[in-house]
Order: C-alpha cells, then sequence, then structure tokens
C-alpha cells in the first residue's frame, strides 16, 4: 500500500548554524527534497528518512519520529553498548568466547556455515563479525556478555527512548518486551535517533574517542553494498549497517563527501515487495536515495549573495572560498600555499589564472564552471580533526637557533623593538610613522579581555555563543559558526591562532558592557552596541597605556579609515600584553584542539594552527601575525636569547614571507645591538 503522498510528506530543514555556505546548502537540500519526495510518493510500503549534513546542520526529514523495525541495523545500538561496557571496566574485548554448536543460528553471517564446535573468537571479532557480515550467531554471543536489559539502559543514557534490541537473534523467546517484539520484530528505533546514534560515535561522544575510532572501523568495513551504496563509485567511504527481514529494509551510516560528513539513515517497512531478488523496489528506492544525497553533496553550491553557483571572482569570500583555495593547494603544482581564510584575494586569483593555464583555459582569475569541473573532486575538508587531547599533546619539532651573521636588510615600511620588560625603545625605523595594523590589532583585542579576567578569572570559563554578526565577519576566521558554543578561555586561542576576525567580534560582543566599565568617563556612550562599547575601551586602553598615535574602529584590524598605529606603539603594547602569563601561553601555542557544541546536543572537533611562522624556531615566541591589502605583511614577535628578550614589531613587509625575513633580520641584527658589538641603526 501507498501510505505517502506530497501531502503527508514532513520536509523539514533544519539549520544549526547558519553561514553563507549554509544557506547555498538549504538550496541544494531544497533540490534534493523535490526529487526524493516523488521517489518516496511512488513507492508501496511506509518510509522513514533523515539526512543530516553535519558540519552546518542543515538536514532533510520524511517521518524521522516515527518508530520503524530495524532488522538487522539495531546491531549498531549492541556495538556501542559494547563499547561504553568496555570503557567502564565491565568488558574485555579480549575476552575469548567458545563457540558451541547450540549457539549458531541461521540467516546471515559466517559463524554458523564456516565455523566449528569449540572455535574460539575473542569478543572483538564477534563485533567485527556482526558488524560487516551482520552474523547472528556473533551478534547473540556479543549480547551474552552485555545483556538485553543492560543494552536498553545504554540507549536511555544516550537519551534514544525508542531504540530498542527486543530479543536475541533468531531466539524469540529471549524478548524483553513481547508486545514490541511482536510489532516490530528484532528491534525498533527512529530515523531521528539512529541519527543522533551514529552522530555521537563520529563526533566521539558515544564512548571514548578510541571507542569511537573503532565503531567506526568497523562501520566502513561492513561488507553490503547493496542498499544505500548501491550506486557510490569505488573508493566511497561510507560506515554503515544494513537490515533486511521480508518486509522490512534498512540503512544508515555516515557518507563521507565532498562537502563533509553526511548522515542518511532510510527505513522501510511494509513494503509490498518482499522478494530477495537485487531488484527489490525497497533496495532500489534506497540505492536510488544515496545515489541523489551523493549527488547533492559532491558539488559547489551557490553563494549567498545569490550569484552563479559556477563563479566565484576577486572580492567574494566566505566558506566556498575557503574551498577553492584548499582545492587549488592540492591541485596547483606547486602548491600555492594559499592561507585558507575564505577572502577571494590578488594570491587566490593568481592560483586560479596557474591553474587555468596548465589547463589550457584562458587565464581570467575567475572560478567559472569549467575551473570547478577540473578542480573536481573539491577538498571541502582538510584532513580529519583529531581530538583536542591528541592536538594539544602533540611536542612539534623545533629548526635550530638562527645565526646572528647577517645584516639588518628589510622590506617593512617601519619596525621598532622595545626590551620585552621595561618596553623601552631599543632601536627602530620609522618607528613613529602612523600605518594600518591588520590583524595585529588582536593584541589588544586579548589584552582587553585578560584585563577583565585579572578582576575575576572565572570569565574565562564563561560560555560563548556565536552570533549571526560574528559568523559573518569577513576574512580570517576561527571557523566557528553561529549557534556554536566554547568558552572564551578557548575563544582566545581562536582569536590568536588562525587570527580568527570572526572570534573578535564574538569575544568584543561578549565583553562590551564589561569593557567600558573598565573606565569611567562623563560622556554618554554613543551607542549601547556591546560590539561598539568594546571598540571605545580599545581606545581607552590605548590611551592609558600612552600609545598616543593608535586608533581603533575594529577589534580586528580589517581595513578602516583611522584604523592605525606605530611600530613603537604596537611593540610597547605587545611588551605589555606578554607580562600576563595567559596571553603569553596563547601566542606561544603552535596548534590547539577543541570541541564546540551546538543546540540538540551536536558538537565537533576544532584545531587552530598558529599562522606565526617564527615558532618552529627556537628562541622565538608569539606574538601576532596581520596581513591586509593596506597595511601588507605585517608581525609582532619576541625573541629570547642570551638572557634577553626584545619584542620586534614590523609593519608594511614586501610580502607574507618577507616579514619573517625581516624580523629574522632584524632579530639577529638586535641581539648585536644589545651585546655590544654594534652600535644602534642610523635609521629614523
Amino acid at each position: 500500500m501507498r501510505n505517502l503522498n506530497l501531502l503527508a510528506c514532513r520536509v523539514v530543514l533544519i539549520t544549526v548554524a547558519v553561514s553563507s555556505t549554509t544557506i547555498a546548502q538549504e538550496k541544494q537540500l531544497d533540490v534534493l527534497a523535490g526529487r526524493l519526495k516523488p521517489l518516496v510518493e511512488a513507492h508501496d510500503g511506509e518510509v522513514s528518512i533523515l539526512v543530516r549534513h553535519l558540519n552546518s546542520g542543515t538536514q532533510f526529514a520524511v517521518y524521522d519520529e516515527r518508530v520503524m523495525p530495524t532488522a538487522s541495523l539495531i546491531k549498531v545500538a549492541v556495538l556501542v553498548a559494547a563499547y561504553r561496557e568496555a570503557d567502564a571496566g565491565r568488558l574485555d574485548l579480549a575476552t575469548k568466547v567458545e563457540l558451541k554448536e547450540a549457539d549458531k543460528v541461521p540467516g546471515s553471517g559466517v559463524l554458523t556455515k564456516h565455523f566449528s564446535d569449540g572455535a574460539t573468537l575473542s569478543l572483538r571479532d564477534l563485533i567485527r563479525a556482526m558488524i560487516v557480515w551482520s552474523d547472528n550467531t556473533a551478534t547473540n554471543l556479543v549480547i551474552d556478555q552485555i545483556g538485553l536489559e543492560r543494552i536498553a539502559e545504554t540507549m536511555d543514557e544516550l537519551g534514544l527512548k525508542e531504540t530498542r534490541i527486543h530479543s536475541l537473534v533468531f531466539r524469540g523467546k529471549t524478548t524483553i518486551d513481547p508486545v514490541k517484539s511482536e510489532q516490530f520484530g528484532l528491534g525498533r528505533t527512529t530515523a531521528a535517533e539512529m541519527s543522533r546514534l551514529l552522530e555521537r560515535i563520529y563526533n566521539r561522544t558515544a564512548a571514548s574517542a578510541a571507542s569511537c575510532d573503532a565503531m567506526l572501523d568497523h562501520l566502513r568495513a561492513c561488507d553490503s553494498s547493496d542498499r544505500l551504496a548501491t550506486h557510490f563509485p569505488d573508493g566511497t567511504v561510507f560506515a554503515h549497517k544494513t537490515g533486511a527481514v521480508d518486509s522490512v529494509r534498512t540503512d544508515a551510516g555516515i557518507l563521507e563527501t565532498d562537502a563533509g560528513p553526511v548522515i542518511i539513515c532510510v527505513l522501510t517497512a511494509k513494503n509490498k515487495d518482499q522478494s530477495w531478488k537485487s531488484t527489490n523496489a525497497a533496495n532500489v528506492l534506497l540505492g536510488k536515495i544515496g545515489q541523489e544525497v551523493l549527488r547533492t553533496f559532491s558539488k559547489p553550491w551557490p553563494t549567498a549573495s545569490g550569484g552563479s553557483r559556477d563563479e566565484l571572482k576577486p572580492g567574494d569570500f566566505g566558506e566556498l572560498v575557503e574551498v577553492l583555495q584548499r582545492t587549488l593547494n592540492a591541485k596547483n603544482k606547486p602548491s600555492p600555499e594559499l592561507s585558507i581564510d575564505g577572502d577571494f584575494g590578488p594570491a587566490t586569483q593568481s592560483a586560479v589564472k596557474k591553474f587555468q593555464e596548465s589547463q589550457k583555459f584562458e587565464p581570467t582569475g575567475i572560478a567559472d564552471a569549467k575551473v570547478w569541473k577540473a578542480l573536481s573532486p573539491l577538498h571541502f575538508q582538510s584532513e580529519p580533526v583529531p581530538d583536542a587531547d591528541e592536538i594539544n599533546s602533540q611536542k612539534l619539532p623545533f629548526l635550530p637557533p638562527d645565526s646572528d651573521d647577517g645584516p639588518p636588510f628589510v622590506t617593512s615600511d617601519a619596525w621598532a623593538a622595545v626590551d620585552a620588560k621595561t618596553g623601552e625603545l631599543i632601536d627602530g625605523s620609522s618607528a613613529d610613522l602612523v600605518l594600518p595594523m591588520a590583524s595585529t590589532t588582536k593584541i589588544m583585542t586579548a589584552w582587553l579581555v585578560l584585563r577583565i579576567a585579572e578582576k575575576n578569572e572565572e570569565v574565562l570559563d564563561e560560555v560563548l555563543t556565536f552570533s549571526h554578526r560574528a559568523d559573518h565577519t569577513k576574512g580570517s576566521t576561527s571557523a566557528i559558526r553561529e549557534g556554536e558554543s566554547l568558552s572564551v578561555r578557548e575563544m582566545l586561542y581562536g582569536l590568536l591562532l588562525p587570527s580568527g576576525n570572526d572570534a573578535s567580534v564574538a569575544l568584543a560582543e561578549h565583553f562590551g558592557e564589561r569593557a567600558a566599565g573598565l573606565f569611567s568617563t562623563e560622556d554618554e556612550p554613543d551607542s549601547d552596541d556591546p560590539l561598539t562599547l568594546f571598540v571605545a575601551a580599545m581606545n581607552q586602553e590605548a590611551e592609558r597605556l600612552r600609545l598616543t598615535k593608535t586608533s581603533y574602529k575594529n577589534p580586528h584590524g580589517l581595513d578602516a579609515s583611522g584604523h592605525q598605529t606605530t611600530a613603537s606603539d604596537l611593540a610597547r603594547l605587545a611588551a605589555t600584553a606578554l607580562g600576563n602569563e595567559k596571553f603569553r601561553d596563547v601566542v606561544d601555542t603552535r596548534v590547539y584542539g577543541c570541541r564546540v557544541s551546538g543546540p540538540g546536543g551536536y558538537a565537533r572537533n576544532v584545531v587552530w594552527k598558529n599562522t606565526n611562522q617564527l615558532l618552529g624556531t627556537s628562541g622565538y615566541s608569539g606574538v601576532k601575525t596581520g596581513t591586509t591589502s593596506r597595511a601588507g605583511a605585517c608581525l609582532v614577535s619576541l625573541s629570547d636569547r642570551d638572557e634577553k628578550q626584545t619584542v620586534l614589531a614590523v609593519l608594511g613587509s614586501a610580502a607574507s614571507e618577507a616579514r619573517y625575513a625581516d624580523s629574522r633580520n632584524l632579530h639577529r641584527w638586535l641581539r648585536r645591538v644589545r651585546s655590544g658589538a654594534v652600535a644602534r641603526s642610523a635609521a629614523k
């Protein structure tokens, strides 16, 4: 019977984190919905679907809360319960289990047909057989080690009230719920609950990180290539589990796509076609659904501005530009090593032209449909983000210290060096020339937050939730999305390591009123906008520190009229900030991982890498990079050699690499100046 028509079909688009690409994804999901609804409506049987793009939270759903039979898909619940019991020390996965003839049951798997009475296998191997070959005998042996009631309790602990395995496989008399067994068979779930369970495995919250990794390994090895995977090309990574009995066909898993991980759960029941042929109607339906989902998430999306899906040009920004930059880095030889900042600037345009020339295209510097096609498959994500503990425990290597040889030859417009402890000027060139400062602005942003924390360190543990405005800030990004939350302490790393413009706005919004409270003024504020109040406080703090030629128009450093400083002011500000232990710890960190959360239990891992390339060489610490078209390449750095600490600010270097060469040369020179080996520079 057909139980579904276009009027009855419930389609939901949920946005956990709104961004330019999320808006574009919603349009693509509208297209996906348009393709799937006719397939669902034409099917003779009940259908429940949920498709969720994990990076954005956008999803498409049809009857996702309907309780449905699972067949062998419910073995995912057994998998999770086993690993949680192992984490708790109540189960040893290395335990040897003896297979007895009485344990063997019919149906899918290899143990019943191919293993002899008395064979022994580890519990871990039985779990593997349960998932990879859906082995029914192995499943029962695993359940025997846990208990049906304990599996139900585990699902309750995870908030999954309708996800249950009722009995041993082909052992109906063992049921713990006779009524539900009669109604649903071996197990039951909803598309929404099974999707949440898979998402928790992927996000490493279903059990320990190591256990979740092991579970994903089992699911990726699933031997079933029909149903959702029918039309997937070779090499597609799909961590999933299928299920089938006469009137039931199910499949659910995590599909790795160009656009990142996508959860797919499709449950069908009361199917008119109960045949076991490859052309079974439910199998065909699942195959088409899988094909359409992969198709949806394997091509570029339109820009939020409404422009052509197939064209990006200088001046554009957003996540799709990040995709372009990441793909160009991978495809161009040698790699242009573009910063993944989502800003289509001159370097990105040059890389596009180089790729066009390599393909014998007209070098327009515009990423049009022809370029996108030639670049495919696209690199929507870099390597998977490891667990935060793994990132933070890394011991990264150092290059040998710089030599003291070499003259102070520099390309910068201005530089100044001060003693890190006293703030006294050591030397400089055009040190008092007023110039734009780019993202070195964020030294003041962080310093102001830490000044507030000096009165109450607990503010660093406050939870900060990203706003729409923060998420839509141009330029370099921490890649946190609207609606996602993390602590202020962690957000400082997102501000100072990847130079997150979005992070600066989020912190300013969070602390605007408190920052204004640091200063007493008889003047009424011009605005009650916390961002405006924070920027005003930045300027008041600059006045307090006697940075007489510094003024701020924003907390991030994007070019703005009147947003300016001098190398001397900037070096003295950095010396002040470096007196704060927390500030110094953050700017000295080369890579940092954390976990962000969102509505409904959503969570993901994030890794930030410090943009300061000097940190890889012994003797250098912090402080902050900065680059805009007006400011050029800027760098504030700290040299700690020969018991002398020197803060150096370099403004307006010729290129990104030039600022590092300039700084190294100057630090070598300054070490000789401070030792008395050479005289101070005569440059002014």
